[in-house]
Formats: C-alpha cells, sequence, structure tokens
C-alpha cells in the first residue's frame, strides 16, 4: 500500500544523484515528505549519495526503484536525453512524477508524456519554481487585475557565466546527453515559462538567433548546442518582447529578470533580487518589498517567512515540491506547473531552434496545429 493512501508522509524516489537531487531532496523534506530512495548510474553511486543526502535507501538501477511499491513519487534527476524514458517507466509504474526540465527533447515525446500521464491519472508536474517566488505571483496578480493596462512590450533575459571559459565543460553542452538546444532548452525555458505565466499572455510567434562560441571544449568537441539565443516574440494579445538567454554572460551567475511595459504602467522582477518588484510610472518609480499583509492572496501564501526575512530559490523549490504532493493528495494548487507546461516549453524550443536554422519566423499556433 502507498504511503499516500495510509496517510503517511508521501515517500519520493530519485532517479539521478547530482545537484538537483540535492536541490529535490532538501524540498521533498521541507515539504514533509520522505525522501525514501534514489538510484544513480552505479550503485555505488546511489548508496553514496544515499548516504550524503540521507535517503533512506539506494538501489542498484533505476528500474527497481521505480518497481519498489512503497514509492509514491518519481524526481527525475538525470541528464536531459533520459528524461521521457524514465518519466514514461514510472507512470506505466503507476506512479506520480516530477520531471526536470527539460520534459523531453524533442515534441513528441513530451506530448506523449502528457498523454500517458492523463490516462494514467497521476500527478506529473515539471520544476518551473520561478513561479514560486512570492513577488512573481504578486506581479502576475497586478496584471491580472488590469493595474498595468494594455501590455505593450516585454524585455527578458536569462544570463549566466559558467560556461564561459573555452575550458568549462559539462554533459550538457554534449547534443547525446543535453539534447538538441542547450541555453535555451536550459534556462531559455523557465525565461519563457515566466512571461507567459506571469502576463497570462502566449507567445503566438517568434524569431531567433542562436549562437555557438566554442565548438569545442575541455573534453567535448563538435558541439552543436548554443551558448546563446537572441529571441524576438509577438503574444496572442499583440505585445513584442525582446528575450537574451546567454550562459556566457561575465558575472552573471543566474540572472533571470523580467520587465514587462503596460499603457499605465511597468512592472520588473530579477531572480536574483527576489524580495522586490519594480514598479515604473510615467511619473516616479518606486520598489515593492515582500510584505505578506500587504500582497495578494496567492503571493501571501507564499510569504512564509516575515517581511525582512529573504527568500531565495530553495524556498521557491520547496513551494514548488510542496504544491505538487497537494496535488496527489487531491487538492488543486494555483499555478502548479504540469507536464502540459514542460510540453510548451518543448514546443518553444523547437520553434526557436527551427527559427535559427530556417532564418524566418515561426508561428507557434501554427506549429501546433499540423
Amino acid at each position: 500500500m502507498s504511503s499516500e493512501a495510509a496517510g503517511a508522509p508521501i515517500r519520493a524516489g530519485f532517479i539521478g544523484a547530482g545537484f538537483m537531487a540535492e536541490v529535490h531532496s532538501r524540498a521533498v523534506r521541507a515539504a514533509r515528505g520522505l525522501p525514501y530512495g534514489i538510484a544513480s548510474s552505479t550503485a555505488e553511486g546511489a548508496a553514496r549519495a544515499a548516504d550524503r543526502l540521507g535517503i533512506v535507501r539506494s538501489y542498484e538501477t533505476a528500474e527497481q526503484l521505480i518497481a519498489d511499491p512503497d514509492i509514491d513519487v518519481i524526481h527525475v534527476c538525470t541528464p536531459n536525453t533520459s528524461h521521457a524514458g524514465y518519466a514514461s517507466a514510472a507512470i506505466a509504474a503507476g506512479k506520480n512524477v516530477v520531471c526536470e526540465k527539460p520534459l523531453a527533447t524533442s515534441v513528441p515525446d513530451a506530448e506523449r508524456l502528457v498523454a500517458e500521464a492523463s490516462v494514467a491519472g497521476v500527478t506529473a508536474t515539471v520544476p518551473f519554481v520561478y513561479r514560486f517566488h512570492p513577488m512573481v505571483r504578486e506581479a502576475r496578480a497586478r496584471v491580472a487585475a488590469g493595474e498595468l493596462g494594455r501590455l505593450l512590450t516585454i524585455d527578458g533575459s536569462y544570463l549566466q557565466d559558467w560556461l564561459l571559459l573555452e575550458d568549462d565543460d559539462n554533459w550538457r553542452v554534449r547534443a547525446e546527453s543535453g539534447g538538441p538546444s542547450r541555453a535555451f532548452a536550459d534556462i531559455g525555458s523557465h525565461l519563457c515559462d515566466l512571461v507567459e505565466f506571469v502576463t497570462g499572455d502566449r507567445i503566438r510567434r517568434l524569431t531567433a538567433t542562436t549562437r555557438t562560441f566554442f565548438p569545442a571544449r575541455s573534453t567535448s568537441t563538435a558541439i552543436t548546442t548554443e551558448d546563446a539565443v537572441a529571441v524576438v516574440v509577438e503574444t496572442r494579445g499583440g505585445a513584442l518582447g525582446t528575450l537574451l538567454v546567454s550562459q556566457v554572460a561575465p558575472g552573471r551567475k543566474n540572472r533571470l529578470a523580467i520587465e514587462i511595459a503596460g499603457t499605465n504602467e511597468s512592472i520588473g522582477f530579477d531572480q536574483e533580487q527576489p524580495e522586490s518588484l519594480w514598479l515604473g510610472h510615467r511619473v516616479g518609480s518606486q520598489l515593492v518589498m515582500r510584505d505578506g499583509a500587504t500582497l495578494s492572496p496567492d503571493a501571501a501564501r507564499l510569504s512564509v517567512l516575515p517581511a525582512g526575512h529573504p527568500l531565495g530559490y530553495q524556498d521557491a523549490f520547496t513551494a514548488f515540491v510542496a504544491d505538487s504532493y497537494a496535488a496527489i493528495a487531491g487538492g488543486v494548487p494555483d499555478g502548479l506547473p504540469r507536464f502540459e507546461d514542460g510540453a510548451r516549453a518543448a514546443r518553444i524550443t523547437e520553434a526557436v531552434l527551427r527559427s535559427a536554422d530556417e532564418g524566418r519566423w515561426i508561428d507557434l499556433e501554427e506549429e501546433s496545429a499540423r
């Protein structure tokens, strides 16, 4: 019998033992779940990870973990090209799934996972966790209330520098493990999700340019995945936007920022400064600081510490896992990113790559209708 049915803490299994497994396991524990099992590429690596992360047990293979009836939810934290296979196997075993993004490295695989999760009736989510910063929810509420007026322009960027040097290397740069897109699939997907989540408007069409500045790195050669992407977008509502994504921006560690301009005011959020929103007016501008007593209800719900006690990335991740587990228990949390959102990101990523390759605008709605 599953622990969720018995009223005990939800038991989580993790496939993968790297940085993201650490983040997931901390979030599970903080969300009152039980980090129960872990599998990695080797039995020895899984055993070391279980000891390091305080997980109850390790498994020799991912297949053994997925088959364990004591596990309620599988967290897929492996290299990108393996996500779809593990998520599909977990769904087939009747497990709930939290799958790292990209959900899949192709649109057909992503759409297949959406269908499989729906048929199986399991909860299946993707950690677009920047949705869970309280001030992101506050921005979303203000846009929905019409405070910005008609949306005119969107300026967004996601900048990092961890691959700035030619000898910086990682499995993500290789298409066989990371997939055909790197910078955009990895972090540009977060940027597009945040833009669409905050505005409530969908990107209708786009044109993109990609650059691979380093075709070879310390252990990787013939690299085809991109270091940076520039995208121009138009939304269904008629807003025009520019998006810049780079993993070679000196000094930028994890700067995800959006600024939305409307006919009444502008609003800006910077993930590296997540305790505030910038509001721009024709006359005068202001900062709105996180204070649960003054925020919209959804933002206040996520404001779990008093004002002046900063909340950050791990707190947002914990809120995402807590809402995923609430959904497993039968709840319907607002704004929870599900496999449908992962498939949306896959479609946008594919459109970006096609636009860059073919040198033309791509209409996402025409592509979806095919």
